[in-house]
């Protein structure tokens, strides 16, 4: 906590000569001057808003009949309700105060304050005109929920934990972007899924810690709340190593900018979720230990594959997974457990039998490679769970036809249904399994586009995608959805000079706004796609 309060500080001395700016913007955007019942206002919510007019109570303030009904805030994802009323809104003015409740509030103060120009003044009781009130309620429901109320020349923003109101304050932070006015009224919002992730493979191609920093920023304000980073691969391992220095690469991240990457990403209500795939996608550790290579009956190095009979094999990894979960301090943990090319073959006992030996030898004459290799990340999921991590594998790492089972708490992370003999998600979710999306159909953007890849688009996964589209472009059937968590977009750097960092960052810019608009809310946009570019466009 003391990590992640220093951050916004240092966020917020940053961003005052900007938000200066920002707190005296001059246009009148979003406010109560719409024509009342205008485009963009459903009919349900013209006739719900008239009964709410009506029904007012005598403690409201009276409105005054120069105001049209408030129309609903257009933000990026959009708001699940709000219930319009008259008034002038809210818009931030110089001088005017951010006030909280509560101090576990003033990280989320400090920084909208900073950004919007206004003054941090703390926990205050006295309420002045053009406030904005941070609130921790008292009640339960949703930590990622919150509800913001702009009355009577003032913004609030309650919610039943720190997360919610930060979300509260990425909405108004959008309402008044460019000079706009938060439009008088309710807004009752929150997530329809408790994981939304961005991915990143650092180890194929890597980014620059500002890079990074500059995507959690963008990510926060979109209401993202998982980064994962995949920092282990063949093609290089990118995070500096205490235990194992050697098998780290040259253009590598050090501890301390990832300590700074995951207190920024803290600071945004972001989980860092850290990936170190194996037995497979290990050829840089392998490169510094080459005697733990795979190799097949005739002696030929099986590519990114360590040999999980030997007992070195298991100890490097370890070693690895307790040192850096001193460093990702989030409750996640991805254990990959992908493309074990010893599985790939027609006959993996015969073309590797010193692993059909280890697997004899540790589950009985029946044991298989498919065994040895299920029970490899089931040991490895031990060493994580002994950090107290919820943990994700890859669906191809769940194996079928063997007699060890994955670990119970294992969440299935699916990407793929095109390797052999692969499952449907239905076979995940009927096994009281939950399982992430990944569907490497919409959410896959891999540099260059090898293979079948295509680079995905924005309006494809805004038109075509939902959460429980696990797999190809059929949705899972609908008693499922609470074993989805959620999902993520991902990018892998299979060509990496394909595209430069920058490239990356506008490629993804409208795949990331479209996915999380779905996974804030999973049903029919309000608006088109061309509206929506539009909206983004406008937003920044």
């Amino acid at each position: 906590m003391r990590r992640k309060r220093a951050v916004v500080a240092a966020a917020f001395v940053g961003t005052v000569a900007l938000g200066v700016g920002v707190g005296v913007w001059a246009s009148a955007d979003g406010g109560g001057g719409k024509p009342e019942g205008g485009a963009g206002q459903a009919p349900s919510e013209r006739a719900s808003a008239a009964s709410s007019s009506r029904a007012a109570t005598p403690s409201s303030p009276t409105p005054s009949r120069s105001y049209p009904l408030s129309q609903a805030p257009r933000t990026i994802p959009a708001v699940r309700s709000h219930t319009p009323a008259r008034g002038p809104g809210w818009r931030p003015q110089r001088g005017e105060r951010v006030v909280v409740s509560d101090p576990e509030l003033a990280d989320e103060g400090r920084l909208i304050a900073g950004e919007l120009g206004l003054a941090y003044a703390g926990e205050q009781d006295d309420v002045r005109a053009g406030d904005l009130r941070l609130t921790l309620g008292s009640g339960g429901g949703n930590p990622e929920s919150y509800t913001m109320t702009v009355r009577g020349g003032r913004a609030d923003i309650s919610g039943p934990a720190d997360s919610g109101v930060f979300y509260g304050t990425r909405t108004l932070k959008q309402e008044v972007h460019g000079g706009g006015t938060a439009p008088e009224g309710v807004v009752r919002d929150e997530p329809a899924k408790p994981v939304r992730g961005f991915m990143l493979d650092i180890a194929r191609k890597p980014f620059t810690a500002s890079w990074i920093e500059d995507r959690i920023r963008e990510l926060g304000d979109l209401k993202f709340n998982e980064l994962g980073l995949h920092f282990s691969d063949d093609q290089g391992f990118r995070i500096e190593s205490g235990s194992h220095p050697e098998i780290v690469s040259p253009d590598h991240l050090t501890k301390a900018q990832v300590r700074q990457i995951v207190d920024l990403a803290a600071a945004r209500h972001i989980t860092v979720v850290p990936e170190i795939d194996s037995p497979g996608h290990l050829g840089a550790v392998i490169a510094a230990h080459p005697d733990l290579q795979l190799r097949n009956a005739s002696g030929v190095a099986t590519k990114g594959a360590v040999d999980i009979s030997k007992d070195a094999s298991a100890k490097i990894v370890d070693d690895l997974l307790n040192e850096y979960a001193g460093l990702f301090t989030g409750s996640q943990w991805h254990l990959g457990g992908d493309e074990y090319q010893a599985l790939t073959v027609a006959d993996p006992q015969a073309s590797y039998p010193q692993l059909a030996a280890a697997a004899r030898q540790k589950y009985g004459s029946g044991g298989t490679v498919a065994d040895l290799a299920t029970g490899w990340l089931n040991d490895r999921a031990g060493t994580v769970r002994a950090h107290d991590r919820t943990m994700r594998a890859w669906n191809d790492g769940f194996l079928r036809n063997t007699s060890v089972q994955p670990a119970k708490d294992l969440q299935v992370a699916y990407w793929t249904g095109k390797e052999i003999g692969a499952r449907q998600p239905v076979e995940y979710l009927s096994a009281g399994r939950k399982v992430l999306n990944y569907n490497d159909e919409f959410l896959y953007y891999v540099l260059g586009q090898p293979q079948t890849f295509v680079y995905p688009t924005g309006q494809r996964i805004y038109e075509q995608w939902n959460p429980r589209v696990l797999r190809g472009t059929t949705a899972v059937p609908a008693s499922y959805d609470g074993q989805i968590p959620g999902g993520s977009f991902a990018v892998w750097c299979d060509l990496a000079n394909s595209q430069t960092q920058d490239q990356v960052a506008a490629g993804i810019r409208m795949p990331l706004r479209a996915t999380v608009q779905k996974l804030w809310d999973p049903g029919t946009p309000a608006l088109s796609w061309a509206d929506f570019r539009k909206l983004a466009d406008r937003l920044g």
